[in-house]
């Protein structure tokens, strides 16, 4: 399996941790338990903590932190620039010293749909859901579910549920969220 393995000699890989093929991991740290999906690249400066499940094709950025019991859906991709630009003022090519990186936190328990953006700059609150495809680009409070584009409240989680999040009853069939 190595050989479709990229993760760089600095990455500090807590115990049992689980690597899928086709990663790139360098510069980062990644906790005890936690298990990382095909096609995701985690940066320098970022950090996982335990119990996390980082699912396929998902992008994690330098100023990313991702606390304990936290899950990361499908293709989610982090911001770390609010205004990327590819040249600097004097038209060459930027470098790290042209820009600087914006730090976005994930609390305990957070669970980030599939598809999702999320800006920089932001925090997710523990136990904190973020509905499939949502953008993103504002603190959202522990205990809540957000969804849409730009990802808006849509209710507060019981005590049970953002205890338990598996106990969060889900529609038999599509509900209008009527944003």
């Amino acid at each position: 399996m190595g050989e479709y393995l990229c993760v760089a000699d600095d990455v500090k890989l807590g115990s049992n941790v689980k690597l899928t093929k086709f990663i790139n991991l360098y510069g980062c740290e990644i906790g005890d338990n936690s298990k990382i999906g095909a096609f995701v690249e985690i940066q320098k400066n970022a950090r996982i903590g335990r119990n996390c499940k980082i699912s396929s094709h998902t992008f994690i950025c330098e100023g990313v932190i991702i606390e304990d019991d936290v899950f990361v859906g499908h293709n989610v991709t982090f911001i770390n620039d609010l205004y990327p630009r590819a040249t600097n003022a004097g038209g060459a090519l930027q470098t790290e010293d042209d820009w600087s990186v914006g730090t976005t936190l994930i609390k305990k328990g957070a669970s980030i749909g599939s598809s999702s953006t999320l800006l920089c700059g932001i925090t997710i609150g523990e136990n904190a859901i973020v509905g499939a495809g949502s953008v993103v680009t504002k603190d959202v409070p522990p205990d809540t579910v957000v969804a849409g584009n730009p990802a808006r409240f849509m209710r507060k989680l019981a005590k049970e549920e953002a205890a338990n999040e598996s106990s969060v009853s889900r529609p038999e069939s599509p509900v209008s969220l009527n944003l």
